[in-house]
């Protein structure tokens, strides 16, 4: 453990900004829900009529059971799902960013060779993403007290987020030590982490048992402000000690850059496929493309066969239709629950394209690209050669979703070939708003590649702005800054060509800005 504490001062003070905006973003977004809750619900009536709604299949697959006819219960029904997913994410990105990324580049090879064990950067990893972890569930359980919730109900939902995030951290700290590269190793764990979801998803409207199967599903089984079953905390912590123990393990077993997962030798002469810049980025990329491809039908299919119930609303209390109307457009409330689903699934899918876009930096910062660009591949052609994953990529993935969720919908209301072609629709118009976030992407790495990073906090704060913005009341013009606020919510509103024709222009006018600027600047960038 020798150097653990000067390690985690060095990844606190690299992530002094990411780590403050992750904190302050997730330990808010609490308190602001209930916050407005208590405006919009303000008599036990109110109270009573939304908390019959909310007990729709559709509505709890998408956010979970609501245990409680409370501001609280409303409020972790509403925002649980959402925190636990970010937490998550935050979790898994923290560990993997200070042990598996800081290996793939080669720091942590120089940094070993001073006085550091061999369990320090682990350990280091592990004690920033936990503390973390907890000022974020502290803070939002300080918040939600704050505007007069019950404080045994604020303290358990706190704990509950908190410790979900921790026992990610673990996964993570496992994930981390299977392969050689940071892009799998979070790969994996955010595949555990959209299981959890679906697992959840499915669970709370089918096979409970399903439902104790997925962390999600513990989370949300504490019951803050509805009889907290404080029990469950001890599934979190045995699994996150466990998982922990195993990346410990697993550090022992491997040498410094390597994975646990072999990896299979090449043959003694390249394929004929590889002698193309295009050829090598489809072997880089198509991993992850299936993978992502595999995710997003699975959601769609959840989804798509969970939708048919929301029509079976007999009174809908009106503002919670207007709140999802706002989501997913006015043409119903079955076509408005798909339409906010596909909006979830193409700010999914973005995630997707901006991986696939940052592939480029990965390349760069790592120095393999130099080694091809000596070659008569020029940086246009070597761009271009990822960027059609990116773009193509995405496409596929929507398409997936969007056919799956059509034939399992389309099925239940016997019109397979009808319902299949307008949820492919409301999937593919998702696809410019994706595109982008991709052409900010470019931009960075073409003129501040240092700071292409910051391409994933305009995916979340996008998502935050548009998720949050119907119940927050937020301004129009802040929510026009995002890109998914300009999509027709198909199939709940009528399509119009003009904004997917802007998102398209500004998508190829920052592309095309970044190429510029990536053709004329040094290579590597310092």
């Amino acid at each position: 453990m020798t150097g653990t504490g000067a390690l985690a001062r060095l990844a606190l003070r690299l992530d002094r900004v990411r780590l403050t905006v992750w904190v302050l973003g997730l330990a808010l977004m609490p308190m602001g829900t209930a916050a407005n809750y208590q405006k919009l619900y303000p008599t036990e009536a109110d109270l009573q009529a939304v908390s019959g709604v909310l007990s729709n299949p559709s509505l709890v697959a998408l956010s979970g059971p609501l245990f409680g006819a409370s501001i609280g219960g409303l409020t972790v029904w509403k925002i649980g799902v959402s925190e636990l997913i970010l937490i998550g994410l935050m979790s898994v990105l923290t560990v993997v960013r200070h042990t598996r990324t800081e290996e793939e580049t080669g720091r942590l090879e120089m940094l070993r060779a001073t006085v550091i064990g061999r369990y320090a950067p682990l350990s280091a990893a592990l004690a920033v993403t936990v503390a973390a972890d907890l000022a974020i569930g502290l803070l939002g359980a300080l918040g939600l007290v704050a505007v007069g919730l019950d404080p045994a109900g604020a303290f358990a939902f706190g704990l509950a987020t908190a410790l979900f995030g921790v026992l990610f951290a673990a996964i993570a700290a496992a994930t981390a030590q299977l392969t050689r590269g940071a892009r799998a190793a979070t790969g994996i764990a955010g595949a555990v982490l959209g299981g959890t979801y679906l697992l959840r998803a499915v669970g709370d409207t089918g096979p409970t048992a399903l439902s104790w199967l997925s962390p999600s599903g513990w989370a949300l089984h504490m019951r803050p402000f509805a009889g907290e079953r404080w029990w469950i905390a001890l599934l979190f912590v045995g699994f996150a000690v466990l998982f922990a123990a195993v990346g410990y393990v697993l550090v022992d077993r491997r040498d410094v850059g390597a994975g646990l997962l072999a990896e299979r030798p090449g043959p003694a002469q390249a394929a004929p496929a590889l002698r193309s810049p295009l050829g090598l980025a489809w072997r880089l990329h198509r991993g992850l493309l299936l993978a992502w491809v595999v995710a997003l039908a699975a959601a769609g299919a959840v989804m798509g066969g969970a939708a048919v119930g929301i029509g079976n609303l007999s009174s809908p209390n009106q503002q919670l239709t207007d709140v999802l109307s706002r989501m997913g457009g006015r043409s119903g409330l079955t076509d408005a629950f798909l339409g906010a689903i596909y909006g979830l699934i193409g700010q999914l899918a973005a995630a997707y394209t901006i991986q696939a876009t940052l592939r480029l930096r990965q390349e760069e910062s790592s120095g393999r690209v130099e080694a091809l660009l000596a070659t008569r591949v020029g940086r246009l052609r070597w761009a271009a050669s990822h960027l059609v994953f990116a773009v193509l990529g995405t496409a596929v993935l929507l398409a997936a979703a969007g056919i799956a969720g059509g034939l399992v919908y389309g099925a239940q209301v016997h019109d397979t070939g009808g319902q299949t072609a307008r949820l492919l629709g409301a999937a593919m118009v998702q696809l410019p708003a994706a595109l982008v976030l991709a052409g900010l992407g470019i931009a960075l790495i073409g003129f501040a590649p240092r700071l292409s990073t910051l391409t994933w906090a305009a995916l979340i704060v996008s998502v935050l702005l548009v998720e949050l913005g119907a119940l927050f009341g937020i301004n129009q013009y802040l929510l026009d800054v995002t890109p998914f606020a300009h999509v027709p919510k198909l199939p709940g509103s009528a399509f119009t060509a003009t904004p997917v024709v802007w998102l398209t222009v500004v998508a190829l006018a920052l592309g095309a800005a970044g190429l510029a600027g990536l053709r004329r600047r040094d290579m590597p960038a310092t």
